[in-house]
């Protein structure tokens, strides 16, 4: 039978008792042994007690949460210990859940299957369960807890609840505002109004803890926008009459707008110029007064003071408002802080990755001066890895007033990825990839590929191997083992064979610069079917015919990367710069020399228009007489060039398109240029989706001459084919691309339209991509 769980009974009054205990018994125990409760004991025998002592016993023995009752009485030297046992819970049950799953309730309540059942903690749960209902929007809902009693000392905890009804918000309202309407300002709080569309938002229901998240975020929308003196005077929520909600109403004082007035800086710190400091402030008198221009005029500060070289600075903003003339008047004062030292680094939420990995990438050590700059520049570091959701550095309290703790708690996702692409051409085409990497492998940072890939153009099998820490040093080394089959029958008319290994090493230049040297060493094996390059029936060309054979390439290259954005994975700010060269003729049977510079700029307006401009340019040349071969030309389209096919721009040889065969025959030298800029989905946060509009523009060619020449039937001479199409003419394409972090992974789709071409390129409208990761 069901019963609720009776108040706990008061601690009894101690026995006024003393004596000398010459043996202690224990009664009324099942399943605890007797000297197990002893030991609980602050009393031993032969020791003389009184009435403090047997209440300090009585104390101790309740605060195991072992036992429902105690007492203690002496008598004749026996001191008895009575106890009556806590049960043991044999199940945890929930009755009258609908709208919360039992793994959720489970999760949030403490008591658990085989362990001991007090009251105090069944209470605490329910405590427990009421408040995540409340935050769920169903503030009238109520639970009882209940035990059915079972032998041996064991009970069943039932919770019943009872959820009541969904509390919504039919109404939020504002009163006092005039600069803006109440509209504008129900897109600021995030309490929402209950509509039956909004099912997947959990704003919409009533919290009353959210009502001091609404107040700041009015107070920090109002102080962004010039109104220095707004406060918001109240947030009421009334139930309405019929029960069914609540109607939420803030009233606000908004006060007058406010500009800048004088700026100033003031230091005593002499390697700091004042007139230096003051050119960083991102405002100037007359601008609108806005709270986040003086958090980022302080953030600036103090990262100047620190690459200065000053770790202990302190910048504080000093305000004078002067309300007839309608400005706030900021002096920074700049002053050198008291001496801080990093007593100890702990890391947090790495589930998976180890510490060294995280350590490694930390500027700043254990003993170390505090430097803020370097504490930013170590978190940058750390989310660079692209092992961690989230990655955040927090000081904590050290050991002493000058010693302070940083945390670094991250928050760990998935570095493995099975991958998989597909794009739909303006021809009906599919083109499919597979893959998988692991990029965290064992949890040490090394990268670890080992990828067969099946495709309508390629088949792939490769290993490859990173380790970023080569030799304990700031090395990233690794090598490359590949076998590639390209059937590329329906671009260009060839297929190609490829086998190879490479060896990499990445070194750092500067602070934001890096090096690499590689050496690649591969044979290409280029097939094209006999009867097409039949002087009788000839279907390809002849200068493509020409690159029929095996050969080997010893390539040897080098890199150089300045990266100057403010984040790795997703940069609002800065730029970066790429240059790669190779060098093919040390040893083997081709020549060339290959250049390629890549480069992009970033900026945010805010943190949903990011306008991004990227580029790239490449070239290579025969040397020692040696023509590019086909196979060592560029090809642009698909991904590298949105709105076209795979070598859908470039040279081109026509002789055989009315058979359908108009085969891509690659470039030497190439320029893109791209242009995006993120955009709002005015779709919920949680939905994962994301949008951007961009424009890809750039031109491939320029073949060399014997690759567009062709033997004259009638003369036997050589001349310049003029079915082989190689004008360096632009190219252009616009369009939408759309990011969706969907439960299987990652998908994009580009939706693009053309906007210069010429006549023998190969577009696509469509192309959508995706991943998934583990």
């Amino acid at each position: 039978m069901a019963t609720a769980p009776a108040p706990a009974p008061a601690p009894p009054a101690p026995v006024a008792q003393t004596g000398v205990v010459q043996r202690i018994l224990v009664r009324g125990n099942e399943r605890i042994e007797p000297t197990t409760v002893i030991s609980y004991l602050p009393i031993s025998v032969g020791e003389t007690i009184d009435a403090a002592k047997i209440d300090a016993g009585l104390k101790a023995l309740f605060r195991t949460d072992l036992f429902s009752d105690v007492k203690m009485d002496l008598n004749n030297g026996d001191l008895i210990v009575t106890v009556v046992e806590n049960p043991i819970i044999n199940r945890v049950l929930f009755e009258g859940n609908s709208s919360i799953k039992e793994d959720k309730l489970k999760d949030e309540v403490s008591v658990r299957p085989r362990g001991i059942f007090t009251r105090a903690k069944a209470q605490q749960d329910v405590g427990r369960i009421v408040e995540l209902y409340r935050r769920s929007g169903r503030i009238s809902a109520t639970v009882t807890p209940q035990i059915v009693e079972l032998p041996q000392k064991r009970v069943d905890l039932i919770f019943k609840i009872d959820e009541g009804p969904k509390s919504g918000v039919l109404r939020v309202n504002f009163l006092g505002n005039k600069a803006f309407s109440d509209n504008d300002l129900r897109d600021v709080v995030v309490t929402e109004q209950s509509h039956w569309y909004k099912f997947f938002s959990s704003y919409a229901n009533f919290d009353p803890d959210r009502l001091e998240y609404d107040k700041e975020q009015l107070r920090k929308y109002y102080r962004n926008r010039g109104f220095y003196d707004f406060r918001v005077s109240s947030a009421v929520a009334e139930l309405s009459p019929d029960k069914n909600g609540f109607l939420v109403t803030y009233t606000v004082d908004e006060g007058p707008e406010y500009k800048f007035g004088k700026i100033n800086v003031d230091t005593d710190l002499k390697k700091l110029d004042k007139n230096v400091l003051l050119a960083l402030v991102p405002f100037r008198r007359g601008d609108t007064y806005q709270d986040e221009k003086i958090e980022q005029a302080t953030d600036a500060l103090t990262f100047a003071a620190g690459a200065a070289g000053f770790a202990f600075v302190d910048v504080r903003p000093r305000y004078v408002a002067d309300r007839a003339k309608g400005t706030v008047d900021v002096n920074f004062e700049v002053k050198e802080g008291p001496r801080v030292y990093v007593d100890r680094i702990d890391i947090v939420g790495n589930t998976r990755t180890l510490d060294y990995v995280i350590r490694r990438e930390m500027n700043v050590s254990e003993g170390d001066a505090y430097n803020r700059v370097l504490v930013d520049r170590s978190k940058n570091q750390v989310r660079a890895l692209g092992f961690f959701k989230s990655v955040d550095i927090t000081e904590i309290p050290g050991s002493a007033p000058d010693r302070t703790g940083l945390q670094v708690k991250v928050e760990e996702q998935p570095t493995g990825e099975l991958s998989f692409s597909a794009g739909y051409s303006s021809v009906d085409q599919l083109v499919v990839d597979l893959g998988v990497t692991e990029r965290n492998f064992r949890g040490r940072g090394e990268n670890v590929r080992a990828r067969i890939s099946v495709g309508s153009l390629r088949q792939q099998v490769d290993f490859s191997f990173t380790e970023p820490r080569f030799l304990g040093r700031n090395l990233a080394a690794g090598f490359d083992t590949y076998y590639y089959k390209y059937d590329l029958s329906q671009y260009q008319a060839y297929k190609q064979q490829t086998v190879g290994a490479g060896l990499r090493l990445n070194f750092p230049l500067s602070l934001n610069s890096t090096g690499s040297l590689r050496y690649t060493l591969r044979t290409d094996d280029v097939t094209i079917d006999p009867s097409f390059c039949d002087p009788t029936s000839l279907i390809v060309s002849v200068s493509l015919c020409d690159q029929r054979g095996s050969f080997l390439t010893s390539l040897v290259g080098y890199g150089y990367r300045l990266d100057r954005r403010n984040d790795a994975i997703n940069p609002t700010r800065g730029f970066f710069i790429e240059f790669n060269q190779d060098f093919a003729g040390l040893g083997g049977d081709v020549k060339y020399v290959r250049t390629e510079s890549d480069g992009g700029w970033y900026h945010g307006f805010d943190k949903t228009y990011i306008m991004s401009v990227t580029g790239s340019a490449g070239i290579v040349q025969g040397w020692g007489g040696d023509h590019v071969r086909i196979n060592d030309r560029f090809y642009k389209g698909g991904t590298s060039f949105r709105g076209f096919q795979t070598a859908g721009i470039g040279p081109r040889d026509l002789n055989f398109a009315s058979s359908g065969q108009a085969d891509a025959l690659g470039g030497k030298v190439y320029a893109i240029g791209s242009m995006e800029l993120t955009v709002p989905t005015f779709l919920p946060e949680q939905y994962g989706i994301k949008a951007a509009l961009f424009s890809d523009f750039g031109t491939l060619g320029s073949l060399d001459k014997f690759d567009k020449s062709k033997i004259d039937p009638t003369t036997g001479l050589t001349i310049v084919d003029p079915l082989i199409k190689d004008d360096l003419g632009l190219r252009a394409s616009a369009g939408l691309s759309i990011f969706w972090k969907s439960p299987m992974g990652p998908i994009r789709f580009d939706l693009s339209q053309i906007l210069k071409k010429e006549p023998y390129d190969r577009t696509e409208t469509f192309r959508f991509s995706t991943s998934t990761r583990f």
